[in-house]
């Protein structure tokens, strides 16, 4: 089942195994994509759909070191040559299918990775716990972010339409909206962290208002059938959280059904989420949103993703951490082979090392 083909909008995709995006932080000078990491996806072109490591839309939608832009033409030119790079077929195998996703990260960011030193904006001017790595790789608290005025919201959706522009200038085959993990769409969604009182907060209605007015400005660009959105309802990432998870989450998912996007890609409950009313999975996606569900979080073999399969709740499976440490991972997945371990300390940041040096199962038996 897991290796069985799945129509996903307007793609066909020859397996179901999803490579989930991960930052990586191996940008290079202007935040553009290098030639390393052209490899590395390349290296994992036999997912049956791979989402990029997050990227920001604009200046101010960073929060990262060395996390790659689409708001640039130096940009533009670097992600074009990993799209060529994975669409390419090398040594006899079919080339992949590549989905950008596009990042702002609202509050969970720090003045040293802002225009001008700018405050990080936000829905409302709350602030996350914890620390944020500056520009000189120093830790910094997060600051209270300043609250968007309601005039700028249709700037910030016209940077996404532009990012959408260029993602398909630089030739992806379509893209996916960042709606989790606690970046600025989920702080518009959720009333933890939105406290407007204008349209854009309040009711679940407004609160869902910012990402529907996104997703319109993407679909215009791609057409509805290559875009997808991804959210994280069980998530506490960030400083996350909501009242009501099943009231805004479901609102969402409906609004995405009536704009009839090619997928909604949501990351599953952790054993240490506490959600309100119960974790979310597939089973609550499934009767209000009918294109296809991909399911992600903490997939760890082929039977573990072969039985959500089986539920006909979810469409496809995304992998994270296994994808990093296994470049061959459907390959591997199909032939019960060893799975390598990944090594976290090499995440984020650095060269080749933990990056596009796992060997293959090729490699091994050579």
């Amino acid at each position: 089942m897991l290796f069985d083909p799945v129509k996903v909008g307007a793609a066909t995709l020859p397996n179901r195994i999803v490579m989930a995006p991960m930052t990586r932080s191996r940008a290079g000078a202007g935040f553009v994509p290098t030639d390393l990491m052209a490899k590395y996806y390349v290296q994992r072109a036999s997912a049956g759909l791979i989402v990029t490591e997050a990227t920001q839309i604009s200046p101010q939608g960073m929060g990262y070191v060395h996390t790659p832009g689409i708001h640039t033409k130096e940009q533009v030119a670097g992600w074009k040559k990993v799209t060529d790079a994975v669409h390419k077929a090398a040594n006899g195998k079919p080339g992949g299918r590549i989905f950008l996703q596009l990042w702002h990260v609202g509050r969970i960011s720090n003045r040293t990775l802002q225009p001008n030193n700018e405050l990080p904006v936000a829905p409302s001017a709350i602030a996350p716990e914890g620390q944020s790595m500056a520009l000189d790789y120093s830790m910094v608290n997060y600051e209270a972010p300043r609250a968007l005025e309601t005039h700028e919201i249709a700037g910030i959706v016209e940077d996404y339409r532009q990012a959408a522009d260029n993602a398909k200038e630089a030739g992806f085959d379509g893209v996916e909206i960042h709606g989790a993990n606690g970046y600025l769409v989920d702080q518009f969604l959720r009333d933890g962290s939105n406290q407007r009182t204008d349209r854009y907060g309040g009711s679940v209605e407004n609160r869902g208002r910012f990402l529907v007015e996104v997703a319109e400005a993407v679909i215009g660009v791609w057409g509805a059938d290559r875009v997808g959105v991804r959210l994280s309802p069980n998530g506490a990432f960030n400083s996350m959280h909501d009242s009501n998870p099943r009231a805004i989450f479901g609102h969402v998912a409906k609004e995405l059904q009536r704009l009839n996007l090619a997928y909604l890609h949501f990351v599953r409950a952790m054993p240490s989420d506490d959600v309100p009313g119960g974790p979310i999975d597939a089973d609550f996606f499934r009767p209000l949103f009918k294109n296809a569900i991909i399911s992600a979080g903490g997939f760890t073999d082929k039977a573990q993703a072969e039985a959500a399969l089986k539920t006909g709740n979810a469409d496809l499976i995304a992998f994270a951490s296994l994808f990093i440490s296994n470049p061959d991972l459907p390959a591997r997945l199909q032939q019960n082979a060893p799975l390598n371990p990944a090594d976290r300390a090499t995440f984020y940041g650095g060269d080749a090392k933990g990056y596009t040096d796992y060997p293959t199962l090729e490699a091994a038996v050579a």
